[in-house]
């Protein structure tokens, strides 16, 4: 039976049936996964994804969960986590290296204790690395281009290997990962020499800005669509006059209208409704296609 031969290498306790996902989302949304799996190490993990495809059994590998729209159905497959079981961080020099897992907030804090900038950009940013390497996470100014330097993978052909930054193919929201199939298991983050003060400063700035111009109070995924090229998002949807426009549950938030929240127990197809709502009105008006950010798990067959 497939839970037990997982639970030889993950431990029993490791794994739930029939999770649901909306406990796991920033969106807190999204029905339930045949099995949710929260690997203790790389060693486990590959060993887990290994049994996974042998059986022939979906699986998606899932980080912090703070960039995902889950079905209201939910996952027929398996869900691994990559999380606070797999947070190591350790630094050495201007170099930082941690596991998939790791918060970018811990990570932050470690290159301030080390006094090493470069990372204050994503001090605020509230995903894990494995998913800000595939995503190309970034915030004011900076993403993880700029510092990556090279990563440990699980190939999609079930090899381990390191490859460096520039065999990434990093650009905006886009990675060789993504297209490759390849799970991030861990990075190397390279910084500078850098001030405490100063690192502290742009941090707290940082984060003083997103309290004042983000709905972080209400459940979301973030910023909802991809920017366009020469516009912003949030703009052309307040600009269409969708500044409060609601589907159910789902809003789009009166305070940045890049972000659609969930401020009245939305389900997942109120949240689809209401980007494609948002997507063909900004169309409409301006011509232009609004690319979500947002990834979806799961049937929305609407």
């Amino acid at each position: 039976m497939l839970t037990d031969e997982l639970g030889l290498v993950l431990g029993k306790e490791n794994i739930l049936e029939n999770e649901p996902l909306s406990r796991h989302t920033s969106f807190r949304i999204g029905g339930p996964a045949r099995l949710f799996l929260t690997p203790c190490g790389i060693e486990a993990l590959v060993a887990a994804v290994g049994i996974l495809r042998d059986a022939g059994e979906p699986y998606f590998i899932m980080g912090n969960g703070t960039n995902l729209l889950v079905s209201d159905r939910g996952f027929p497959g398996t869900v691994i986590a990559i999380g606070k079981n797999m947070a190591g961080i350790r630094a050495e020099g201007n170099l930082i290296t941690a596991e998939a897992g790791a918060l970018l907030s811990k990570i932050a804090a470690e290159a301030l204790r080390m006094s090493l900038t470069g990372f204050e950009f994503a001090a605020g940013i509230p995903g894990s690395l494995g998913g800000a390497c595939v995503m190309n996470a970034g915030a004011y100014g900076g993403e993880m281009k700029d510092v990556l330097v090279s990563a440990r993978v699980l190939t999609a052909e079930g090899d381990v290997k390191t490859v460096s930054a520039e065999e990434m193919n990093l650009s905006y929201r886009r990675s060789a990962f993504m297209e490759r199939g390849d799970i991030v298991l861990e990075a190397a983050i390279g910084l500078k020499p850098g001030q405490p003060e100063e690192i502290l400063g742009r941090m707290e700035d940082l984060r003083r800005r997103r309290q004042e111009k983000q709905p972080i109070e209400l459940p979301s995924a973030g910023s909802t669509f991809k920017r366009p090229e020469g516009y912003f998002a949030g703009k052309l949807i307040m600009d269409a006059g969708l500044r409060g426009a609601r589907e159910g549950g789902a809003c789009v938030s009166e305070k940045h209208c890049g972000f659609i929240v969930n401020d009245r127990g939305a389900t997942a197809e109120d949240v689809l409704k209401l980007m494609e709502r948002v997507q063909s009105t900004v169309y409409g008006q301006f011509g232009v296609r609004l690319e979500p950010e947002v990834r979806l798990l799961g049937d929305f067959h609407l």
